[in-house]
């Protein structure tokens, strides 16, 4: 972690002036404007964000019915900038004063005072999909922890993490596609647990540029690896035993969640075959690589993708194609 120094009677920037050089930093469009958007206008903003940010977004929202594309759209739209704020200024005092500034334009938001065209639309959501604040204000909190955290010592932080950073998300699609009880959310926390932590695996030499380091001290040190081992970007024998072991506890946490599939609407299922078979994928893309994702970053083709999806659409179809029903099936 690093201090910030100031050239001597020069004075510390104030929140005003981080707010507007971050902002600077950023497209001028996520701005918030004088004058609030109408519904129509947020709608229309959320939607063309979501849709050219997200190269899987639009395959998923082909599945979705068409009611409930705003809010996913608005919901995307909200967890877009609010990771952007966090990760793409590129100064973590301009970042924590946006990511403050956009808390406080949250919680007037749940007060039914929304100016920002995420949160005129995001309202709507809210309000037809009974949504409480907590999953959104846990993803500031991630983000917030960004700028300060790089290291994890243990695979508790690193799922304590996960708790604000990745299980919001699959908590705010629970409720807008109505399928939100304590059940669904324990089997869509290991979901998204899984998938964030395959991201990981899969950009160690990514987010090592980056200077942040996902894969737990302790782990780390039983194995053997240490940063330098990552930065000469060579898997020895003990890094590719540290990531067996790292991918398999991810493929645990997949299988732990799901059933869910199995539990959910079709439509919902299906988004959700298709987003645990992708990250599943990319745990048998590390696994082809033998565990050497330091020289260059396993990816799924483009075909294998089309292949996914075309599985998850089978099992909207024929339901006992679903990972979820083949799962319990292989259980019972």
């Amino acid at each position: 972690m690093t201090t910030a120094t100031h050239t001597m009677g020069q004075d510390a920037p104030t929140q005003d002036e981080l707010i507007a050089r971050g902002w600077a930093a950023l497209p001028a469009n996520y701005r918030i404007p004088d004058v609030a958007p109408t519904l129509a206008e947020a709608r229309t903003y959320c939607q063309q964000l979501a849709e050219s940010h997200y190269e899987n977004f639009h395959v998923a929202s082909w599945f979705l019915p068409k009611a409930l594309r705003p809010h996913f759209h608005s919901i995307y739209a909200y967890c877009r900038i609010s990771d952007d704020l966090g990760d793409e200024v590129g100064n973590s005092a301009q970042s924590l004063a946006l990511l403050d500034l956009w808390g406080r334009e949250l919680d007037a938001c749940y007060d039914g005072h929304a100016r920002h065209p995420v949160f005129v639309a995001l309202s709507e959501t809210i309000h037809a999909c009974n949504i409480p604040k907590e999953p959104f204000a846990d993803l500031l909190t991630a983000f917030r922890q960004d700028q300060v955290v790089t290291r994890f010592r243990t695979m508790h932080d690193v799922m304590a993490y996960c708790h604000y950073s990745a299980n919001p998300v699959g908590r705010l699609v629970l409720y807008a596609c109505g399928e939100a009880n304590e059940t669904n959310f324990r089997l869509s926390d290991a979901t998204c647990s899984a998938l964030q932590l395959a991201n990981f695996w899969q950009d160690v030499s990514v987010d090592f540029v980056k200077g942040r380091v996902y894969l737990p001290q302790d782990d780390m040190a039983r194995f053997n690896v240490t940063d330098k081992t990552i930065e000469k970007g060579i898997a020895t024998p003990d890094f590719r035993a540290l990531m067996r072991y790292e991918v398999n506890l991810a493929r645990g946490l997949f299988e732990r969640g799901l059933p869910l599939i199995g539990l959910v609407n079709r439509d919902l299922a299906l988004d959700l075959d298709l987003f645990s078979r992708g990250g599943i994928e990319i745990l048998n893309a590390i696994e082809r690589r033998d565990y050497d994702v330091l020289s260059a970053r396993p990816a799924i083709s483009r075909i294998t993708k089309i292949q996914l999806a075309l599985r998850a659409v089978s099992g909207k179809m024929l339901p006992f194609l679903r990972l979820g029903q083949r799962t319990a099936g292989k259980a019972a």
